[in-house]
């Protein structure tokens, strides 16, 4: 994650993530909050199949992206198309207005995430670090340390 979008989008999904935590524990416990879980079983299982997901994000693996894409789309998806057939038909009230916001945003940070790193063009071609090959791979750099070794003669008792 060499790149400043990349850092913002995984940045993004943690703050989203612990957004969907703090709606799902307050709605369990009963207290009001300004959005509220769609599906309170389905919403704490893509809680942590979220959590998997977005670690391995910031390692630019594509099947936990994809994984997360899916997830997020199925689950966020159907609110999302709920949310404007609502809005079209003119029957919306706050509650939905703002569910659709928090559906709108469940599906468009995984599509980021997966475009970013579909194409992330270092993850195939430079698949090791630039900043640590030229100590790890330099024998030249090997050669020159050895030979320096071998000129230390010190005395032993």
């Amino acid at each position: 994650m060499k790149n400043l979008s990349s850092w913002l989008i995984a940045m993004f999904a943690f703050m989203f993530w612990g957004f969907r935590v703090v709606t799902a524990v307050l709605y369990s416990i009963g207290m009001e909050f300004v959005a509220e879980p769609m599906d309170l079983t389905i919403e704490i299982v893509l809680l942590f199949v979220t959590f998997i997901c977005i670690c391995f994000i910031a390692k630019r693996k594509l099947i936990p992206t994809t994984i997360y894409l899916v997830a997020h789309g199925l689950y966020y998806g159907t609110y999302l198309y709920q949310g404007i057939m609502s809005l079209s038909e003119g029957t919306g009230t706050l509650n939905s207005y703002i569910s659709l916001l928090v559906a709108l945003v469940g599906v468009a940070i995984p599509v980021m995430a997966f475009f970013d790193v579909l194409l992330d063009k270092s993850r195939k071609a430079h698949p090791v670090d630039k900043q640590t090959d030229w100590f790890y791979k330099n024998k030249q750099y090997d050669r020159q340390m050895d030979e320096r070794a071998d000129k230390n003669q010190y005395r032993t008792l």
